[in-house]
C-alpha cells in the first residue's frame, strides 16, 4: 500500500506532523510504503480561479503542484496533515487543497474518473492548541471536499485538542498510541 502524506504545518516536527510520522511508522512496519510532502517547503502558488483546468483537467500553473498531483494520483491512501488556525486548516493545506480545482474539473467537467473501484481513501490529522467544540468541523469539511475533488473516498480523521507547545504529543501516551491504531487502520482498510 503507497501512502502519501500531505504535511501542512510550516511548524517542522510539531505536533500534527509527530503525529503524522507516528502513523507513518506504523503503516511501515505493516509492510505499507509512506511518502512525506513537506508543504511549507515547495514553491506552490495559490489557484488564480482562472478556468484554464476545464478543459484538460490540469493545471495551467507549472510548479511544484506537478509532482503532488503525480503522488497523489499513484497513492491508495492520503493523509492530509494540518494544525487548526483561526478554526480552519493552515495556509499551506489549504493552498494545495484548492489547487486540487483541476482535480474537480477531471472528475465532475470531463467526467473521468480516476482510479475508481480501487478502495483509495483519504484522511485528515490535525491538532488544535484550543479545545472549543467546534475547533475542527471547518477543517473536517474542508478535507471531505479536497478528497471527493482528488476523486479518493474520504475515510475520516484522527483529532487531537489542546496541544500548543512543540512535540507536546510526545506528553500523551494515549494519543500516541491512538496514532498507531490509526496507522494500522488506515493499512488494513478499517478506517
Amino acid at each position: 500500500m503507497n501512502v502519501v502524506m500531505l504535511l501542512g504545518s510550516p511548524r517542522k516536527n510539531g505536533n500534527s506532523e509527530t503525529l503524522a510520522r507516528r502513523v507513518g511508522d506504523t503503516v511501515e512496519q505493516g509492510g505499507g510504503s509512506v511518502g512525506y510532502i513537506r508543504l511549507n517547503d515547495l514553491d506552490i502558488r495559490p489557484c488564480q480561479g482562472c478556468g484554464g483546468c476545464e478543459k484538460t483537467g490540469n493545471c495551467v500553473i507549472k510548479d511544484a503542484m506537478g509532482d503532488i498531483y503525480r503522488q497523489v494520483d499513484e497513492a491508495d491512501r492520503i493523509l492530509l496533515v494540518s494544525p487548526v488556525y483561526f478554526y480552519a486548516l493552515s495556509a499551506q493545506a489549504k493552498i494545495c487543497g484548492d489547487r486540487f480545482q483541476a482535480r474537480w474539473s477531471r472528475k465532475y467537467l470531463l467526467k473521468e474518473r480516476f482510479r475508481q473501484g480501487e478502495g483509495r481513501k483519504g484522511y485528515l490529522l490535525s491538532t488544535a492548541a484550543t479545545k472549543g467544540p467546534k475547533i475542527f468541523d471547518c477543517s473536517i469539511l474542508s478535507a471531505r471536499y479536497i478528497f471527493d475533488a482528488m476523486d479518493v473516498q474520504y475515510g475520516g480523521e484522527f483529532l487531537v485538542k489542546g496541544v500548543d507547545k512543540r512535540k507536546a504529543v510526545l506528553g500523551l501516551p494515549d494519543e500516541m498510541a491512538k496514532a498507531e491504531q490509526f496507522g494500522r487502520d488506515m493499512l488494513a482498510g478499517k478506517a
